[in-house]
């Protein structure tokens, strides 16, 4: 198993967030190309309502299924950015409350290739010795920077896997 170092992980209470998201089922991992359109159409959406708020607004993917037990063809993904409550859905849109709850929260910067060695980390590593296990609200990435920005192309985000105590 592949890992890469976590620069934090530590256990916070998390608020309840709106969540207006555009849903992929299929095959993803490793394909950047897919998530830069899934980007393009939601922030087209977005774009126009004035949703995206600079140091409000939460850009994540929620990971619906795990990938060492569902087939490809049937894995979901719901990506997009927290919105203020009430916001209306729109043609592909739709919104999900993500439950306020105690998350894992791991931190990393890593190249593109990494994801998978992140989640490893957090999964493998982490879980096993923590203390914790997975609870039933959803598990997701919240990226904090622009790789395009980044010096080296890297991406800033934390994996957050809401848990309880064994």
């Amino acid at each position: 198993m592949i890992t890469t170092p976590a620069l934090s992980i530590e256990v916070r209470d998390l608020p309840a967030k709106t969540f207006a998201y555009l849903r992929h089922v299929g095959p993803y991992a490793g394909n950047n190309e897919l998530f830069e359109g899934l980007w393009g159409r939601f922030f087209a959406w977005a774009g126009p309502r004035g949703l995206f708020r600079p140091n409000e607004s939460e850009a994540i993917t929620i990971y619906h299924d795990n990938p060492d037990i569902t087939a490809e063809e049937k894995l979901r993904i719901s990506l997009g950015i927290t919105v203020p409550p009430g916001t209306p859905p729109g043609g592909e849109i739709a919104l999900l409350e993500i439950p306020a709850g105690q998350y894992v929260c791991a931190r990393f910067e890593i190249g593109s290739a990494d994801f998978g060695a992140a989640w490893n980390t957090v999964m493998g590593e982490w879980m096993p010795q923590s203390g914790w296990q997975p609870d039933d609200n959803p598990s997701y990435e919240c990226y904090l920077n622009d790789p395009k920005q980044h010096p080296e192309g890297k991406h800033l985000f934390e994996i957050r896997i809401g848990v309880r105590p064994l």
